[in-house]
């Protein structure tokens, strides 16, 4: 029976949790997730949960959070002027915000506390610090890229 390898495109259902139990994403309802394992479009540590499975088999996998999106960075923490925000936008705590870098580089932040002065913003991903556990499901395997031997 085939198993995953580096290289291979696969779909693969899932189910992701935080340790508390709290669901944070799932395939059911959508079509599968489809990646290439080893390519860095998925974190580490689901690219290694997938490796070695067959089709149709399921598990669950616990990748910690070194594994998945790092630590919470204290450095992606943004104070920003409330002078810089349109003075019609009524900003909240909890709401996303889109930024840019200067560079043309989007990102979304959070706004985290509002002060007297200032907006704190969080930069850092939403499962930054966080171990997760996803229920995977191996629905197909498509092929990978072709292995070439060289004499």
């Amino acid at each position: 029976m085939q198993q995953v390898k580096s290289g291979d495109k696969v779909k693969v259902h899932y189910h992701g949790r935080l340790t508390s139990g709290e669901t944070f994403d799932k395939s059911e309802g959508r079509e599968p997730l489809e990646f290439e394992v080893g390519s860095g479009m998925v974190i580490k540590g689901f690219d290694d949960g997938v490796t070695g499975m067959a089709v149709g088999e399921k598990k669950t996998i616990n990748i910690p959070f070194l594994e998945a999106y790092g630590p919470r960075n204290p450095e992606m923490i943004i104070e920003m002027p409330k002078d810089r925000f349109p003075k019609d936008m009524e900003v909240e705590v909890g709401m996303p915000l889109g930024m840019s870098d200067g560079q043309g580089h989007q990102y979304q932040v959070v706004v985290t506390e509002i002060k007297d002065d200032v907006v704190v913003l969080d930069a850092n991903h939403p499962l930054a610090g966080q171990d997760l556990i996803f229920d995977l499901e191996l629905v197909e395997i498509l092929g990978g890229k072709p292995l070439i031997i060289m004499p």
